[in-house]
């Protein structure tokens, strides 16, 4: 009865891969292993602290509908024009899905997601808005990330300056964990709203929780019930008394982890347009979960499906699409997939109304996953460590008003290119010379079988430079067949960034910088005035989002400064 509720899923794996599911299905059952996750058992992983980071399997029960209803009509009855979410990762990325999956509803306010300090990005923001009608959701867990608390002392102050002082709370929203700095600030700066996150929910698992259903009751064309209804049916048919042969979640959870220890570690998502942005939530779920201890899965997001030669042996392929949304040219291509011997499952979900149900789906999945692969799918190690050193630059650029001097490797018209002295002595050894090409030449060089090359661009994320990234991506899988990702900083370093840095040892990095022309002074709540620069933070502080070396020889990571036709 359950299973008409959902959407359907069918796993295409192939004998070997297939064989290796139901092996260890039947492990599962043996050893009660999903009654003991659903117990909170940390044993079904590392037995270090993951039955702390478990309250996501309870957060669609405990929805406070009638809470989330009354917070509606308040918000409805103050006629914004416009809401707009200010965080990172966990907190920005899954209402981003219901912001561009769901259609705006008369009398509500336009759903607008913001996760990054580029000064153009943010002007153009301000730009869609009316600052005296529109209301802000500042969302962190934990209260102390960067980027949020600049972006939320940039637009206070702007709000304040164009209604008043006295007024500009009223128009914030807060959405933390108890006891946070941004719970401090928020009730000392007057804010119309606190909602507290379970501090037993980490923020990629958080979308079930405020982080995801305070954003979306400001979005959502329905009332909020009937999607968590449907959800819920989607957590009894993965619960605890359901047969790992039967359980959706644990199905797909063993065959992306067996996948993965078999060498299918690029776990490669494909969304049909009604549901298009379900993959940029997806990747950072599975990536910051299992992409650690040199282990992990590397999800790939937003690659157009290519013919079947394109591919190397290391994919995995998670098709979703909502029912009615029939491609035949897009299934012949899955069909040959199949037939080439790589690992397809096919999702369709009912309705958009059903997104819910894929949340929950693919965090059961992950967590299965992360236990197939024998690490703790709910810490972020790499993640924690680059955010303690981004505060502490901060700090020593506020104190002393400026930031190391970097030196270019090589400068020309296009663009100036930088590395560190034993990386260019490595690149000038593989023929890089007076030229960008030569340097970039060499750099991707060193792409081997099973490798991924990640191109990641601190610069706006608009329509013609998404389009550019997708132009080189398609020119690298298309020439060397192997998996690419297309990333905008510093969006990534709280997504795909933690197994970027923390993964399998198999990244080839280019990251893309600009300086912006023209910066933006962001207010302290101390009255100073600091700057973070999208661009130029990002090059100065480039240590803190290095990913690891793809080859013992040296970093396989080279910078690009300025924006240049990357494409060609």
């Amino acid at each position: 009865m359950l299973g008409a509720a959902i959407g359907e899923q069918k796993l295409a794996l192939g004998a070997d891969l297939e064989k290796a599911v139901e092996k260890s299905t039947e492990e599962w059952r043996a050893s009660a292993k999903i009654r003991k996750l659903w117990r909170k058992d940390k044993s079904v992983w590392t037995n270090d602290d993951e039955n702390k980071w478990l309250g996501w399997l309870d957060s669609p029960a405990k929805a406070d509908i009638a809470d989330y209803e009354d917070y509606t009509h308040r918000v409805k009855g103050q006629n914004f024009t416009d809401a707009v979410v200010l965080g990172m990762g966990g907190s920005s990325l899954g209402p981003e899905v219901l912001a561009e999956t769901f259609p705006k509803k008369s009398g509500f306010p336009k759903l607008h997601v913001l996760d990054s300090t580029d000064p153009a990005q943010v002007r153009a923001m301000e730009k869609k808005v009316d600052l005296s009608k529109t209301l802000f959701i500042v969302s962190s867990k934990s209260g102390g990330t960067t980027e949020p608390n600049v972006m939320k002392d940039y637009f206070f102050e702007r709000v304040a300056r164009t209604i008043g002082a006295d007024k500009a709370g009223h128009r914030f929203i807060a959405v933390t964990d108890p006891g946070s700095s941004l719970e401090k600030t928020a009730t000392k700066q007057g804010f119309a709203r606190i909602f507290h996150g379970d501090p037993a929910i980490g923020g990629r698992y958080s979308v079930l929780s405020p982080f995801g259903l305070v954003a979306g009751r400001d979005r959502r064309h329905r009332r909020a019930q009937p999607s968590i209804h449907h959800t819920l049916s989607m957590a009894r048919s993965c619960g605890a008394d359901v047969p790992p042969h039967e359980n959706p979640g644990v199905q797909l959870g063993l065959a992306m982890g067996l996948a993965g220890l078999e060498g299918r570690d690029k776990v490669t998502i494909l969304s049909s347009k009604k549901i298009a942005d379900f993959g940029a939530w997806a990747e950072q779920l599975i990536a910051e979960s299992t992409g650690k201890d040199g282990k992990g899965l590397i999800p790939i997001d937003g690659e157009p499906l290519g013919d079947a030669d394109a591919y190397g042996d290391d994919r995995f392929f998670i098709d979703l699409r909502t029912e009615g949304e029939n491609d035949t040219a897009h299934e012949a291509k899955l069909d040959a997939l199949e037939k080439a011997g790589h690992p397809v499952v096919r999702i369709v979900v009912k309705s958009i109304e059903h997104i819910g149900q894929e949340f929950f789906r693919f965090e059961m999945a992950t967590a299965v996953a992360g236990a197939v692969l024998g690490i703790n799918p709910f810490n972020q190690p790499d993640v924690e460590a680059a955010k303690v050193k981004t505060r502490e630059l901060t700090a020593a650029f506020e104190k002393s008003g400026a930031l190391p001097a970097e030196k270019p490797v090589i400068s020309t018209a296009e663009a100036d290119l930088y590395t560190d002295e034993a990386n260019a002595d490595s690149l000038r050894k593989a023929g890089a010379d007076g030229t960008l090409a030569s340097w970039l030449k060499a750099h991707f060089s060193r792409i081997h079988a099973d490798d991924y090359v990640a191109l990641l661009a601190y610069i706006e994320r608009n329509a013609a430079h998404i389009d550019a990234l997708q132009s080189a991506r398609l020119a690298v899988r298309d020439d060397r067949h192997v998996a690419t990702c297309a990333e905008f900083g510093p969006r990534f370093l709280h997504s795909t960034g933690q197994a970027y840095k923390g993964g399998p040892d198999s990244g080839v990095f280019l990251q893309i910088t600009a300086d912006d022309p023209k910066d933006l002074p962001v207010p302290r709540p101390e009255g100073e005035l600091w700057r973070d620069q999208g661009g130029a933070s990002a090059r100065r502080f480039r240590r803190i989002d290095r990913a690891r070396p793809a080859r013992a020889a040296g970093p396989s990571e080279g910078r690009s400064h300025k924006w240049p036709e990357i494409a060609r």
